[in-house]
């Protein structure tokens, strides 16, 4: 069984989109009709996300974290006790291509680090736009990591000791924990992935910072991203 893990707080607008695309990625031939579980960690959700969650054939759990390495970690134990042997991840503000699964599986190894593309930049200018661009690194071996694409084996997950209760960072510590364990990890731009390039953050420090940071005079190229 295929597991795949999606924290959420507050995140009615994009789930439904969101979720759709992942039901889709998990109907893909190249799974071979492989059970794909999908769970979407509800962390202190207070609109309407668990009710798209509730229609829809998801599994849904509540945590009041505010944490999203605690609600990855939620999530990929309750996979990892039904049975999983993949575990891929993704955010609520992200929709996957519909060969996202198919990709990260056919690179045939223990961990995938994807690449994210943004499609829409209404809400920031030219410039923001274009220092992203100049930043970012669309290829293999492109060393980005985001939680919105990554993929593990629930073999190497476990013996890296799955994800921290971190509120930031909490991906590139699992990638760290993964590399130290000697892992080799895959730097694919193969599964695609669409994210949200939004002004307010779910995780502040995060990817929708990093992005806001850009706009100021100090561009922030060198920060993780």
């Amino acid at each position: 069984m295929i597991g795949i893990v999606v924290p959420a707080h507050d995140e009615e607008a994009c789930l439904p989109a969101c979720l759709d695309a992942l039901l889709q990625a998990a109907r893909h031939a190249a799974l071979q009709g492989e059970d794909v579980r999908i769970v979407v960690v509800l962390d202190a959700c207070s609109d309407g996300s668990a009710g798209v969650v509730m229609a829809r054939p998801v599994t849904g759990l509540c945590v009041d974290a505010r944490n999203v390495g605690v609600a990855r970690c939620l999530g990929a134990a309750h996979l990892l006790a039904a049975g999983a042997r993949w575990l891929a991840f993704t955010d609520a503000d992200s929709v996957v291509d519909e060969r996202w699964l198919a990709d990260q599986l056919s690179l045939q190894c223990d961990a995938v680090c994807g690449c994210v593309t943004v499609d829409d930049w209404s809400e920031h200018t030219d410039t923001v736009r274009q220092r992203y661009q100049a930043h970012y690194q669309h290829r293999d071996d492109h060393r980005h990591v985001h939680g919105a694409n990554l993929g593990v084996s629930s073999q190497a997950y476990t013996a890296a000791g799955g994800f921290r209760g971190l509120a930031l960072g909490e991906d590139v510590a699992l990638v760290d924990a993964l590399l130290a364990n000697g892992v080799a990890v895959k730097w694919s731009a193969l599964p695609r992935v669409v994210t949200s390039a939004r002004k307010i953050a779910r995780a502040r420090g995060g990817f929708a910072d990093f992005v806001v940071g850009l706009a100021g005079e100090n561009d922030g190229v060198g920060a993780a991203a």
